[in-house]
């Protein structure tokens, strides 16, 4: 007696779906992988100020000027001054950044994004 072999495998039509799939995750990967390299840089920069020595005794608008000369070399285009906000602490400052990163998807569908990084800007200037 002969018996069948059956066949394994997946048919074009599945491997059709999962190629599919796995191009929308990478296109969506694709969108989403620039907003928070850009968070990645607000956050160094944030950390690189609080490293300088003074920084709590300086002014508001100097420390945010360095901070954008850093966010500068990083290309970071999403990050606005009314984005940054100052408050004052106890032994310096509490820098606070705020913004929304939107960016078109498919159609008339965006991604949004919120990202809120804060930083003590001490007079020891060591965090």
């Amino acid at each position: 007696m002969k018996t069948m072999k059956t066949q394994r495998g997946m048919t074009l039509t599945s491997f059709l779906v999962v190629l599919c799939i796995v191009g929308f995750g990478l296109y969506i990967g694709m969108k989403l992988f620039p907003m928070y390299s850009e968070f990645y840089a607000v956050k160094t920069a944030l950390k690189g100020i609080a490293k300088e020595p003074g920084v709590g005794n300086m002014e508001p608008g100097k420390v945010q000027e360095m901070f954008f000369r850093r966010l500068d070399i990083s290309y970071s285009e999403s990050v606005k001054p009314a984005n940054v906000k100052f408050e004052r602490v106890s032994g310096g400052w509490n820098m606070k950044v705020n913004y929304e990163v939107r960016r078109p998807l498919v159609g008339n569908l965006d991604v949004v994004g919120k990202f809120d990084a804060h930083q003590e800007l001490t007079l020891s200037g060591a965090d």
